[in-house]
């Protein structure tokens, strides 16, 4: 009895691992590339205003046309992609919130980040009570501009008006 359990344990065993080799991968949810990700603060707009750029414009804009005249509002997320030279960039998405659930309305390079060539070590928001119900966002990015040294925290800040200032942090 104790020989045929072993057995049977074993063929279990045996099929298991067979069937978990043989399931097809999945597609990733989130790119491996993507390192840290926070969403944070709040926008809202009439409908006619321009989505967040700056120059040099990267702006990818998926936004949907016939939206355009109708209030909009949504939050940002802050994010850093490592590149294959293990440095990394930084984007600012404006995300709306639309009756079908969130949808990117706007995504900016921060070239500011991008000039350091900066190894990105975390990405925090001003607080972790979720979205604000002000307009604006306040977080800070970790980053080394030389691997062995230790992280200089920059500040990401969307005043009420949609200006962008990204600065070493001062504390």
């Amino acid at each position: 009895m104790a020989m045929r359990r072993i057995l049977m344990t074993s063929l279990l065993l045996a099929g298991w691992s067979v069937t978990a080799e043989a399931a097809p991968a999945q597609d990733a949810l989130l790119p491996a590339a993507v390192i840290f990700a926070t969403s944070t603060g709040y926008w809202e707009d009439d409908g006619n205003a321009p989505n967040v750029e700056r120059a040099p414009t990267g702006a990818e804009s998926v936004a949907n046309p016939e939206e355009e005249g109708t209030q909009r509002h949504g939050y940002y997320k802050l994010f850093a992609v490592r590149q294959p030279d293990r440095t990394s960039k930084v984007y600012l998405q404006q995300i709306a919130q639309t009756e079908t659930g969130p949808a990117i309305a706007s995504t900016i390079e921060l070239q500011e980040f991008s000039d350091l060539k900066p190894y990105v070590t975390d990405i925090r928001p001003e607080n972790s009570n979720g979205i604000i119900k002000q307009p604006g966002l306040f977080a800070t990015v970790y980053l080394k501009t030389d691997p062995a040294a230790e992280p200089d925290g920059w500040t990401v800040l969307i005043d009420e008006f949609g200006d962008i200032t990204v600065e070493k942090a001062t504390n």
